[in-house]
């Protein structure tokens, strides 16, 4: 049986070392995702050789994401089978990407059917463009930051340990007001963006803010997620002040994301407004994401072991 735990701040080191092997792009593969979410997804974790093992869920009904390090892929797919035949119960896997889902066809020819998990495709976009903002289709952002700084006492700076406590009340001021205590999203993604900020400096984040009149209107937090992506997790502006969405984004970019070719914006999980708003920025492709569940009553079918 695999030894999962629950995800603490002390794991980063060995986590990072294992994501770096993989180089995913894909939101569920960093390290501040897991912790700050695993409450709400009920996060554990394994260490399998040079494998990080995740896995999401109730014990008795768990979802596996797809492992990131390296080594004999199938064997340890058929391990996670294995081990889901004698606790008699479905084996699910999710979070895999186009390619690992390919990989996994090739090596289950008769096995896997992928569905696509469409609410949970991460926006990529290219720096470059989110930088510039250029031509006919980024105007209407170009006019809301233009707006913005027509106001002569806004300025953008760096999040550190000053500036965070004031963030953190920006961020419970935002909830109250967008509702966040008649909507679970909204009050579990505000919570998740309270822990990062909570745990800034452990999680190695960066990330910047806008004031007006002295007063924080908007916030941003991200990190470098593999060799050519940053990640931005939380982006946060009071929506009543017009283009502090627009300039926040832009501002961010500009100071952090010179080095990376892409931006993963995370995905919509749904929410057609947020799809809508993640849409205009023109994303340059998605990161696609797809999972499969296999009986228990077919899984003695088709366990093998790696006898390699």
């Amino acid at each position: 049986m695999i030894d999962f735990k629950q995800v603490e701040l002390s794991d980063k080191a060995w986590i990072d070392s294992l994501l770096r092997l993989s180089d995913y792009r894909g939101a569920e593969y960093c390290f501040t995702n897991l912790y700050v979410w695993r409450l709400v997804y009920r996060t554990r974790i394994a260490r399998l050789q040079d494998w990080l093992l995740i896995r999401i869920g109730s014990p008795e009904h768990p979802t596996d994401i797809f492992p990131a390090g390296q080594g004999r892929l199938k064997a340890l797919i058929d391990l996670l089978m294995d081990e889901a035949l004698r606790e008699g119960r479905d084996f699910k896997m999710a979070g895999i990407g186009a390619a690992q889902a390919a990989d996994l066809q090739q090596l289950y020819p008769e096995l896997f059917e992928m569905n696509p998990a469409r609410d949970y495709w991460d926006y990529v976009y290219k720096v470059e463009d989110l930088s510039d903002l250029r031509g006919k289709h980024y105007q209407p952002k170009r006019n809301h930051i233009a707006r913005f700084a027509e106001q002569p006492d806004w300025s953008y700076e760096r999040l550190d340990a000053h500036n965070i406590p004031e963030c953190v009340a920006m961020n419970r001021e935002w909830c109250l007001q967008m509702g966040c205590i008649g909507n679970d999203s909204l009050g579990k993604e505000a919570c998740a963006a309270e822990t990062g900020l909570q745990h800034f400096d452990a999680l190695q984040l960066e990330g910047g803010l806008l004031r007006l009149g002295g007063k924080v209107v908007a916030y941003t937090v991200g990190e470098p997620l593999n060799s050519d992506t940053y990640i931005v997790h939380v982006e946060k502006a009071f929506p009543d002040i017009r283009g502090a969405y627009q300039m926040i984004n832009r501002a961010f970019v500009r100071d952090r994301m010179a080095s990376f070719a892409h931006v993963n914006r995370e995905d919509d999980a749904g929410d057609l407004g947020l799809r809508t708003a993640k849409t205009t920025y023109r994303p340059v492709f998605m990161q696609e994401k797809y999972f499969f569940t296999v009986p228990y009553t077919s899984l003695s079918h088709f366990v093998q072991k790696d006898e390699e």
